[in-house]
């Protein structure tokens, strides 16, 4: 019996698709963000040409991860490799304005630098839009693993293919979660506990849009859950602590938790 069941796991694994190691992806991922701020860098680079030199590796680390999956991938290694180089411009320049959002929209934000540096809401948007542009090209499992990480890492929970605006503003962040068919707009504010979700968790309405859309400038207080595929926050709302929305709100909407005083007879 014992042997029988050896073999048959030996079998699955034999079977059992390409994986990139998390802590490969992660290591990666570390790597980049260091290459990406000099905030986070920890090596004082001599010259031009050696920093060229860790960005070669960083680029060779990469097309190591993209190959694991390569049985899986719709392009050949090369081409996913070259589409994600091309998307980093853009992304660091998203990347900094997160970060000045966060600085402007935080009174106890020293500097940028504390944000970039030291800040869960900042190290969240930025692996979630990294992982976002691989979800865009279709890589598998690298998308997933980068949000898991920084979600154990935060305590914030962003699925990659979530869609999210400019100068996005975090602040603490613990407990968020931001759903897969999420819409978010530009200059967008989110406290903790927020939960951008779905109404309905039934496996057949995988491909369909099970949550929320936010507009332009809405702050949402901590502990606020929305949740619907059909609801729309109106641009320019306000969406107080604990309240609970299943339908949309008019934009300028100014929607807030009422509980219920409940005296002593």
């Amino acid at each position: 019996m014992e042997d029988r069941f050896i073999e048959q796991l030996y079998l699955a694994h034999r079977s059992a698709p390409a994986i990139p190691s998390p802590d490969m992806v992660c290591d990666w991922l570390d790597g980049l963000l260091k290459l990406l701020f000099p905030e986070l860098a920890e090596h004082d680079y001599r010259s031009l040409r050696e920093f060229q030199q860790h960005y070669n590796d960083s680029k060779l680390e990469l097309y190591g991860l993209l190959e694991a999956v390569g049985p899986s991938l719709g392009i050949p290694v090369e081409a996913a490799e070259k589409a994600f180089l091309v998307t980093l411009p853009g992304v660091h320049d998203l990347l900094l304005k997160d970060a000045a959002a966060i600085f402007a929209g935080d009174p106890a934000a020293s500097s940028q630098t504390e944000v970039i540096r030291t800040y869960p809401g900042f190290y969240a948007i930025c692996v979630y839009r990294l992982a976002h542009e691989f979800y865009k090209l279709g890589v598998p499992l690298i998308p997933r693993i980068l949000t898991e990480h920084a979600h154990n890492r935060t305590g914030i929970d962003i699925h990659p293919a979530a869609q999210i605006g400019e100068r996005c503003c975090i602040d603490h962040g613990t407990g968020l979660v931001i759903g897969e068919t999420v819409v978010i707009g530009n200059q967008v504010k989110l406290y903790h506990g927020v939960t951008l979700g779905a109404l309905s968790v039934k496996k057949e309405m995988a491909k369909t849009k099970r949550h929320p859309t936010i507009e332009d400038r809405v702050v949402i207080y901590a502990g606020a859950t929305i949740l619907g595929g059909e609801t729309v926050i109106g641009h320019d709302s306000i969406i107080g602590g604990n309240a609970w929305i299943t339908q949309s709100v008019p934009a300028f909407s100014r929607i807030y938790y009422q509980q219920e005083a409940v005296g002593q007879e």
